[in-house]
């Protein structure tokens, strides 16, 4: 079943974040990765993603560099910083926080508490 759009839009930040926190990638590999973990429910375009990218290279949280690869081609990579670290690491507990309070009311106030 398709996933709302409006549901994605608060979490694109902290799933790119997290992508980030393994390693350095361009985008078209983090386009990749999140559709293939999230069994296609999180399909981004480029015209999703890059804004989203810039942004948060201006707010300090990533930072990119170029990079050659194997088959000559110049690919844009991005880098998490220690401030985009810390930045995940608040997304993070505001997510479970959040998750926790709309499964307890999904469950009528039953839930199995936060990570």
């Amino acid at each position: 079943m398709p996933i709302d759009k409006s549901l994605l839009t608060g979490s694109t930040t902290v799933l790119i974040l997290k992508l980030l926190e393994e390693k350095d990638m361009y985008g078209y590999e983090m386009i990749a990765t999140l559709a293939q973990r999230s069994n296609h429910a999180f399909d981004l375009k480029a015209g999703t993603l890059y804004p989203l990218l810039h942004n948060l290279e201006k707010a300090g949280l990533v930072i990119s560099y170029e990079q050659t690869a194997e088959n000559e081609r110049t690919r844009k990579y991005y880098r998490l910083t220690q401030q985009g670290k810390t930045a995940l690491q608040n997304k993070e507990r505001e997510w479970y926080t959040y998750a926790d309070a709309v499964n307890r009311v999904l469950k009528g106030g039953l839930c199995c508490g936060s990570a």
